[in-house]
Parts: structure tokens; sequence; C-alpha cells
């Protein structure tokens, strides 16, 4: 594992120690965590901005919904995972 130090303002200093106090080991953990959550979070915008920019399947009506739930349904009965 890599090391890498940061400069902090007191204020943001204080914020993390703060942080750690609630729950989080270190200060590193916690960088850590921000860091893996603002990585899903991009990942979750690519695939958003992909979702919005592809062509359109069929509409999600009232229909499809009902068919939604009877797979839904279905798989829980079943104990089926898809």
């Amino acid at each position: 594992m890599g090391t890498m130090n940061i400069s902090l303002p007191d204020a943001l200093r204080d914020f993390v120690d703060e942080q750690v106090k609630r729950g989080y080991g270190t200060s590193s953990e916690y960088v850590r965590e921000l860091i893996r959550e603002d990585r899903e979070r991009l990942h979750l915008r690519e695939l958003l901005l992909a979702g919005a920019a592809s062509k359109a399947a069929a509409p999600a009506d009232s229909a499809y919904f009902k068919r939604l739930r009877t797979r839904v349904r279905a798989a829980r009965t079943t104990g089926a995972r898809r």
C-alpha cells in the first residue's frame, strides 16, 4: 500500500478528526471511504449517462410493471435469482 500525505486547513482537519471519533478508526480509513464513495458515484454517473444516451427499448407502462411484479413474485417463490 502506498502512502500519501495531504495538507488540510485547520477547519477541515478538525472535521476529519470529528468523523474519526464518530466511528472511523483513523483519518486514513475515513479518507479511503470518501474515495470509494466518490469512485462509486462517478461510476453510477457514467452508467446513467450511457443509459440516457442509449436508444429507448420499450415504454415502461403499466403492463411492463405488471410483468416485472410477476417475475419478482415468481423468483421469490422459487428462490431463483436472475
